[in-house]
């Protein structure tokens, strides 16, 4: 029963990135071709409700529904883990046609092939955490 909230959450998501077409391999395709700026918006949008609400969390001293107070730490400096990361992410995303939210999305909408692109996804984190003492971070 507990796990019901997540799962409605879930479900809400789905729906919206869906509806705003988010999950469209064509909206993709037009961002990596600078062709429109739908999926700019909501990649921007996204952005801004995130910082807005990590400061709304650190600032406010919020805490978490068992009470603790919620501890967002500061991340590493770097760059060049970041440029690397975000090279090979930016990469599979082109390639593939969508990045790792949407991709239960459409394997819930009936295009069962995606389900080879979670695979790789899987076995490519399953790699990161072998290898993650070898890399630079």
């Amino acid at each position: 029963m507990k796990f019901i909230k997540y799962l409605l959450v879930g479900l809400v998501f789905g729906i919206v990135l869906t509806k705003s077409e988010a999950v469209s391999w064509y909206r993709i395709y037009e961002m990596f071709h600078f062709q429109s700026f739908h999926m700019f918006g909501i990649i921007m949008t996204a952005i801004v409700v995130g910082v807005v609400g990590i400061q709304i969390i650190k600032r406010g001293k919020v805490k978490d529904i068992t009470g603790q107070p919620i501890n967002i730490p500061d991340k590493e400096k770097g760059f060049t883990n970041y440029i690397i990361g975000g090279i090979l992410f930016g990469l599979g995303w082109g390639l593939v046609g969508t990045c790792p939210g949407p991709m239960y999305i459409l394997i819930g909408a009936g295009f069962w092939g995606i389900g080879v692109v979670l695979l790789g996804a899987l076995v490519g984190t399953y790699l990161y955490g072998v290898l993650k003492d070898k890399l630079p971070h």
